[in-house]
C-alpha cells in the first residue's frame, strides 16, 4: 500500500471519530431530564426553560448530523472539514481583534503609535496575527482572494490612522458583521449542496440495491466506513480521555492494588452507552487478533503469514463479550457493579483467547515432534508456549476463586480453562512420546494405540469435568433457587459437553474395535506369498515381512490396514467394502457332494486342474484372436505406406497426416506382436495360466482400429 493510500485510509478514520463522540454525547445527554431539574429549581423564568422544544429539535437534528457525518462520502467529509476549519479561523481573527481593542481601550492612548512602546507591541501582534489568520483562510479554501478574509484588519488600519477609539469599536463590530455577512452568503449559496448530496446518494443505493441486494450494500458500507476500525479508535480516545482525567485530578500516586481497580472502573466507565460498547467490542476483537497474530509469529516466524487461518481473526472473543453484555445488561448498572461484572467477562473472553492460542499451536507441536526438525529454537518455541498455556490458565482460576465466591456459574466458567489445561497436556504428552519414538533406533509397533489411549485418557477427564459441572449445577438448581436461565444453561452444556461428548467417544471406539476385528478376520500372508508378491505395503511403502490379506485379495501390513480403517472400510487400493467375516475353522471338513467354498487368497498356489486347464484354453483364444488383430493391423499398416508413397503431388498436410497414420500403425502392430507373445508363453506354460488370464481380463484386450 502506497504512502497516499495509508494516509487517505487514517483519514477516512480519523475524520469520522468526531461523529460517533458527537453520539455518544448525545446519547448521555438526556434533554428532558435537564429541563425537569430546571423546573424543581424554581426557574422557570430561565430564558433557557423556554427554549425547551427547541432544545429537543436540535437534540434530534444532532443525531441525523452524526449520521451525515458518519456516512458522507471522505472527499465531502474534507471539504466539509476544511470549512469547518475556515469557520475556526475566522472566529479566531475576531478574537484577535477584540483583545486589541479592549487593550487600547483600557490604556486611553490615542497619540501616534511608535510614541508608546505598549501601543505597538500590541499592534504588532494582532498585525501578525490577523495576516496569520488571513493567509491560512486563503490556503484552505484554496483561493487568492484575500482580502475575503481581512475583515479584522479594519480596526488596526483605523488605530494607524489615529481613528478615536469610540469609533475603533464600531469599526470592529462593522468587521464582525460584515465577517458574519460573508459566511451566511456562503451557507445560502450552497444551501442545496446538502439535498443534491442526499437525492445522488439515494439513487446510487437503490441501484445497488436491484443490481446486488440489501447484503451486498451493507458489505459495501462496512468496508467502505471501516466500521471496527472506527469504532475502536474511538473506544481508545475515550478511554484514555478518562485515564487522563483520573490522574490530572489526583496528586497522590497509585498503589500497584489499585492501578486493576483503576483499569476496571475506566474501562467500566467507557462503555455506558451502546456506542462505548460496540468500541469495546471492537478493541476487544483486534486486541485478541494481535494476540493470535503474535501467537503464530513466535511458533512460525513470518511462514505463519502465508497459510493464514481464517478462523482465528479474534471476531469470537468479540462476539462472547457483546453477547455477555447484552445478557447481562452491562450498561445498565452503575460503575462498581459494571467494573464487578466486566472482570468475569473479561475472563471468559481471556480463556476464550487462550483456546485459540491452543487450536494454533496444537497442529504445529505435533508435527513438529513427529517430523525429524532437529531445531532446538524451534521446539524450545513450541514447548514454552505449551507450558504457558498449561499454568496461565490455572492461575487465572486460582485468582479468580479468591476474588468471588464459588457457585454454579463460576464453576463453568473456570471449567473452560481447566480443560484448556488438560488439552495442553495431552498434547505435550504426545509430543514427548513422538520425541522417544524418534530418539529410538526401531519405531514402536503400538505408537498409534498408545497415542489413542492418551487422548482418551485426557479426553475422558475433559468428560468428567464437563460431568461434573453438570452435576453440581443440578444440584444447585434442585436444592437452591431455580431458574429459567440457570436451567437453560444447564441443558446446553449437557448436550454440547456431555452428550455430544460421550457419543463422538464411543463411536470411536466401535470403529476402533471393529477395525481390530476386521484385522483379525483376515488370512495372514505365508513368506512364499510374499516373495511372489515382492513388493512393498502400498500404504506405508515399506518392505514387508509379515502381512494380511484382505477379501479382495491385496495384501498390506496389518498395522497399515487398521490404521487405514479407523477412517474408512474401503481397500485402499480397488475401493471395495472391507467386512468383517470370521475366519474359517482349520479342521472343518466339507460333507461330501456339498459345493465347495472359495479358496482364501493364501491357497492360491495349491489351484485346481481343472481351473488350470480353463485358464489354458481361455488364453489360446485370447492368442489366436491378437494374431488376428495382428494380421489386420499389418494389412492397414501397409495400406498406410502405399498411400503415403502414391501422395507425391499431395500437400504437405495431407502427407504429414498419412504418415502419421502409417507409424501409429506400426506402433500398434508391435504393440500385438509383444502381446501375442507374451499370450503364447502363457499358454505354453499352464501353471502361470490362471495369474495371467485374469490379468488379461482386467486390462482392455485391443482398441478398435
Amino acid at each position: 500500500m502506497a504512502l497516499k493510500e495509508k494516509l487517505e485510509a487514517v483519514l477516512n478514520v480519523g475524520l469520522r471519530v468526531p461523529s460517533i463522540m458527537l453520539l455518544e454525547v448525545l446519547y448521555r445527554w438526556d434533554v428532558s431530564s435537564f429541563f425537569q431539574k430546571i423546573q424543581r429549581s424554581s426557574l422557570n423564568n430561565n430564558p433557557l426553560f423556554q427554549y425547551k422544544y427547541l432544545a429537543l429539535y436540535l437534540h434530534y437534528v444532532g443525531y441525523i448530523l452524526s449520521l451525515v457525518l458518519l456516512t458522507l462520502p471522505r472527499q465531502h467529509l474534507v471539504r466539509l472539514y476544511l470549512y469547518v476549519l475556515t469557520a475556526l479561523l475566522l472566529f479566531a481573527g475576531h478574537q484577535v481583534s477584540r483583545d486589541y481593542v479592549r487593550g487600547e481601550l483600557d490604556s486611553g492612548y490615542e497619540g501616534p503609535l511608535y510614541l508608546d512602546p505598549l501601543s505597538m507591541n500590541r499592534f504588532t501582534t494582532a498585525l501578525i496575527g490577523q495576516l496569520v489568520v488571513c493567509t491560512l483562510c486563503s490556503c484552505v479554501m484554496q483561493t487568492k482572494q484575500i482580502w475575503l478574509f481581512s475583515a479584522h484588519l479594519l480596526p488596526l488600519v483605523a488605530r494607524l490612522c489615529l481613528v478615536p477609539l469610540e469609533t475603533i469599536v464600531f469599526i470592529n463590530r462593522f468587521a464582525m458583521v460584515f465577517t458574519g455577512l460573508e459566511v451566511l452568503y456562503f451557507l445560502a449559496s450552497n444551501l442545496l449542496v446538502p439535498y443534491n448530496l442526499a437525492k445522488t446518494a439515494y439513487r446510487e443505493l437503490v441501484q445497488l440495491v436491484e443490481v446486488y441486494g440489501l447484503l451486498a450494500l451493507a458489505m459495501s458500507l462496512w468496508n467502505q466506513l471501516v466500521l471496527p476500525v472506527l469504532f475502536m479508535c474511538f473506544w481508545l480516545v475515550l478511554f484514555a480521555l478518562q485515564i487522563y482525567t483520573y490522574f490530572s485530578t489526583r496528586d497522590q500516586p497509585t498503589s500497584r492494588e489499585r492501578l486493576l481497580f483503576l483499569f476496571l472502573t475506566s474501562i467500566a466507565e467507557c462503555c455506558s452507552t451502546p456506542y462505548s460498547l460496540l468500541g469495546l467490542v471492537f478493541t476487544v476483537s483486534f486486541v485478541a487478533l494481535g494476540v493470535l497474530t503474535l501467537c503464530k509469529f513466535y511458533l512460525q516466524g513470518y511462514r505463519a503469514f502465508m497459510n493464514d487461518n481464517t478462523m482465528h481473526r479474534g471476531m469470537t472473543e468479540g462476539v462472547t463479550l457483546l453477547i455477555l453484555a447484552v445478557q447481562t445488561g452491562l450498561i445498565e448498572l452503575q460503575v462498581i457493579h459494571r467494573a464487578f461484572l466486566l472482570s468475569i467477562i473479561l475472563f471468559i473472553v481471556v480463556a476464550s483467547i487462550l483456546q485459540s492460542m491452543l487450536e494454533i499451536a496444537d497442529p504445529i507441536v505435533l508435527a513438529l515432534g513427529a517430523s525429524r526438525d532437529k531445531s532446538l529454537w524451534k521446539h524450545f518455541r513450541a514447548v514454552s508456549l505449551c507450558l504457558f498455556l498449561l499454568i496461565f490458565p490455572a492461575y487465572m482460576s486460582y485468582m479468580i476463586c479468591q476474588f468471588f465466591h464459588m457457585d454454579f456459574w463460576l464453576l463453568i466458567i473456570i471449567s473452560s480453562s481447566i480443560l484448556t489445561s488438560l488439552q495442553v497436556l495431552g498434547t505435550l504428552l504426545i509430543y514427548v512420546l513422538f520425541m522417544v519414538e524418534e530418539f529410538r533406533k526401531e519405531p514402536v509397533e503400538n505408537m498409534d494405540d498408545v497415542i489413542y489411549y492418551v487422548n482418551g485418557t485426557y479426553r475422558l477427564l475433559e468428560f468428567l469435568v464437563a460431568l461434573c459441572v453438570v452435576a453440581y449445577g443440578v444440584s444447585e438448581t434442585v436444592f437452591g433457587e431455580w431458574t429459567v436461565m440457570g436451567s437453560t444453561i444447564i441443558f446446553v452444556h449437557s448436550y454440547y459437553n456431555v452428550w455430544l461428548r460421550a457419543q463422538l467417544g464411543w463411536q470411536s471406539f466401535l470403529l476402533r474395535r471393529d477395525a481390530v476385528n476386521k484385522i483379525k478376520s483376515m488370512p495372514t500372508a505365508t513368506s512364499q506369498q510374499l516373495e511372489q508378491h515382492n513388493d512393498v505395503c502400498a500404504i506405508c511403502y515399506q518392505d514387508m515381512r509379515s502381512a494380511v490379506i484382505t477379501p479382495c485379495s491385496h495384501i498390506f501390513h496389518a498395522g497399515c490396514l487398521k490404521k487405514w480403517l479407523y477412517v474408512q472400510e474401503t481397500c485402499p487400493l480397488c475401493h471395495s467394502q472391507l467386512k468383517s467375516h470370521p475366519p474359517p475353522a482349520a479342521n472343518a471338513v466339507a460333507p461330501e457332494g456339498a459345493p465347495q467354498a472359495p479358496q482364501e487368497p493364501a491357497n492360491q498356489n495349491q489351484t485346481p486342474i481343472n481351473q488350470i486347464q480353463e485358464a489354458a484354453s481361455h488364453i489360446h483364444e485370447a492368442a489366436n484372436q491378437n494374431r488376428e488383430v495382428t494380421a489386420q493391423a499389418d494389412l492397414i499398416a501397409g495400406t498406410a505406406k502405399e498411400c503415403v508413397d502414391a501422395a507425391g503431388e499431395v500437400d504437405a498436410d495431407s502427407q504429414s497426416h498419412l504418415s502419421a497414420v502409417a507409424i501409429k500403425q506400426e506402433a500398434q502392430l508391435e504393440d500385438r506382436a509383444s502381446q501375442s507373445q507374451c499370450l503364447e508363453h502363457a499358454f505354453n506354460d499352464p501353471q502361470m495360466g490362471q495369474g495371467v488370464w485374469e490379468g488379461h481380463q482386467a486390462a482392455t484386450t485391443c482398441p478398435e482400429q
